[in-house]
This record gives C-alpha cells, sequence and structure tokens, in this order.
C-alpha cells in the first residue's frame, strides 16, 4: 500500500518536494532536481521519529551537491577510467570530473538535472531526457524511475531507460544513510554483505582486480562492525581513506528482460543494524554490484545538522554494475542498444527489531 502526497518548497530554484507516506506515518522526501532522496522519516524502537538520510539543510546545497546527497546517478555510477571507452569501433573521451577520471556522470549528471513528475497509481515517477552528447555520452536516452512506499516499510526504485543509439549506461541511487539520525557516527552499526569476492582499487580508486573477501577487513559475510573493520591495517582501507568498494554479489535467480546484460532478480544482499535505535536497513537488488561506501570525505560539509559533516557521518550502499565495466572484458553486458530496455530495481527496508 503507498500513500502518495504532494507538498512544494519555498526555497526556490524551481525544486518542488514530493512526500510518500505509509499507513504507520513512515516518510521519504524526494525532489524533482535529480530526483534526489531528500529524507526518510522512520520510527526506533523507542517510537521516536528521526531522518536517517544525509543531506543539505536547504536547496540552496543541492545545486552542486558535490557529495550526491541521495541523488540518482547517471549515465554512468562510479568511475570510468580515464574517462574513455571504446564502442562498435568509435573512441569515446567523457567528461573528466575526478582527475583523470569520469565519475558519477559528470559535472552536469542526472542528480543535477530537474526531472519532469509523471501520474503513476503505484507511487512517484519521475522522468529525465538526456541528450546525445551529454557528458560526451552518444545517444538520446530517456530514463524513468519509481519510488514506491509500502507498509511494510520498504523503498522501491525501479529503473527502466531506453535509447536510440548504443551506450553505456549504469543507474545508481547515492543515498547516504545513519540509522541514528545523525546523533553519532556509523561505528557502531552492523554490517553485511551477501559476496565473496569485492573488487581492489588502485590509487584512483579504480578496479584492477577481484580479490577474496575471506581474511580481509572486507569480509562482512558474517554481520561485523564498519568501525572496527575501519581500524584494521589494510593497504586498500588507505588508499581509500576507508570503504569505497564495489562488491562483487552473489548470484540470485536470472530474471527476464529485454537487455542484454545478465540482470539477476531481485534478492537481499545486504543488511545494516543500528543497535542504539534498533533500526535496521535491508538492501534488495538485481544488480551484480554494490558499492559500499563509509563516507570517507564528508570531513567539513556543513550538513543539517548544528556541527559540520565528519568523516563516517553515513554510509553507501549503491546497487550497480562494476566500476569501469565499460573497460572490462563484460563491456557489452552494460551497454543500452536501440531496441532494448534497460532496467533495474532496488529495494531498501527499513525495519525496527525489538
Amino acid at each position: 500500500m503507498t500513500h502518495f502526497t504532494l507538498s512544494s518548497t519555498s526555497a526556490g530554484h524551481g525544486v518542488t518536494l514530493y512526500t510518500l507516506r505509509n499507513a504507520h506515518d513512515m516518510r521519504v522526501v524526494i525532489s524533482n532536481r535529480g530526483a534526489t532522496l531528500i529524507s526518510w522519516w522512520a520510527q526506533d524502537r523507542y517510537g521516536r521519529e528521526a531522518d536517517v538520510l544525509l543531506g543539505y539543510p536547504d536547496q540552496q546545497g543541492y545545486l552542486a551537491n558535490t557529495p550526491y546527497f541521495g541523488g540518482v546517478i547517471g549515465r554512468w555510477g562510479n568511475r570510468i577510467a580515464a574517462g574513455r571507452f571504446v564502442l562498435d569501433g568509435v573512441d569515446y573521451q567523457l567528461d573528466r570530473n575526478e582527475g583523470d577520471n569520469h565519475l558519477h556522470g559528470g559535472s552536469g549528471g542526472f542528480h543535477l538535472l530537474p526531472w519532469q513528475v509523471q501520474a503513476d497509481p503505484e507511487g512517484l515517477r519521475m522522468t529525465l531526457a538526456s541528450p546525445h552528447g551529454a557528458a560526451g555520452f552518444p545517444g538520446n536516452v530517456l530514463a524513468s524511475v519509481l519510488y514506491r512506499l509500502d507498509d511494510e516499510g520498504w523503498l522501491s526504485i525501479d529503473y527502466t531507460a531506453t535509447s536510440d543509439a548504443p551506450t553505456p549506461l549504469n543507474l545508481t541511487s547515492h543515498g547516504y544513510f545513519n540509522l541514528n539520525g545523525g546523533v553519532d557516527d556509523i561505528c557502531d552499526h552492523i554490517l553485511s554483505i551477501d559476496a565473496d569476492r569485492y573488487l581492489q582499487v588502485d590509487r584512483a580508486l579504480i578496479p584492477n582486480k577481484a580479490a577474496e573477501v575471506a581474511g580481509s577487513a572486507f569480509d562482512f559475510r558474517q554481520p561485523a562492525p564498519i568501525g572496527a573493520r575501519l581500524a584494521w591495517p589494510d593497504a586498500q582501507l588507505g588508499i581509500a581513506g576507508g570503504f569505497d568498494h564495489c562488491y562483487c554479489l552473489r548470484p540470485g535467480d536470472p530474471a527476464t528482460t529485454s537487455r542484454s546484460r545478465n540482470v539477476q532478480a531481485l534478492r537481499d544482499v545486504a543488511t545494516v543494524y543500528d543497535p542504539g535505535s534498533g533500526r535496521e536497513l535491508t538492501v534488495a537488488t538485481t544488480e551484480n554490484g554494490l558499492q559500499f561506501y563509509s563516507g570517507n570525505f564528508l570531513e567539513g560539509i556543513a550538513g543539517r545538522g548544528a556541527q559540520a559533516y565528519a568523516a563516517h557521518d553515513g554510509f553507501c550502499l549503491e546497487a550497480q554494475a562494476y566500476p569501469d565495466q565499460v573497460n572490462g572484458p563484460d563491456r557489452e553486458d552494460v551497454i543500452l542498444r536501440p531496441g532494448q530496455v534497460y532496467r533495474q530495481t532496488t529495494a531498501y527496508r527499513l525495519s525496527v527489531r525489538a
């Protein structure tokens, strides 16, 4: 069951805020700029309500949104090495906005653009037309996201897209979570990820090989506190300043799709539990990769609290294809061609342990 109400902001800048509300008064607030998750209000085990998403105190901050708070990321979530790829014999140079690399769609990514709202009986649907040449990508792409909130606390994000020319596409949501509502950092949060391998990175944070999680700080097959793992003497943690790595999720059943890539059926892939509040976040996705980011570069960003954010004040679990996959052996799996439909579903559930 989904309850949809509409409200508007007085902050200007052409922004409208939309609220999804379920029968338990759980509320998710979404902006039409970047189809951005602004707030998620939910109760803890004591009935106290808090916002479990990080973000800016007003809409001014979202004009640049350098941390990508809550935005839909496109055309490419994560990094592409040197901002280059070859497709059907043509060499493409993309916007390079992180050193030599392309990151999260470039300087004019989907998270900064105005999305159009369309009526949908299931929830909040937003669409975006991305023109040929945007950030250097080929093809005119029409993307759509549908947000749905049910009475069990599942926030589902259904992505679809089409293109009139072959183009790489890898969409994700970049919400920063803190299940204690921001009263402390995330170090006490207990994380589990259903993955036996992760992608190690070089100093530019480009994956260079897959590694087993066993025996490393990256082994979350059994629940473990994030803070304790951040303290491990692991060279990969030193390179990234914490966790900023993609996990190779265990496969589920194959899903029927008209897209070329190997999309899995929706399955649970991760959980995060905050012992203080009792809130638990479950992540389900159809994707093969899950980027775990421990908020390494939040230091000094002015957020909603009296104090600026600090490192590890929030975490992201971004379901996606593998970083730089467009330059790897499985590149064809991330190419959207005319006549195909890109489909992806990722869902986050907030619940409370007694």
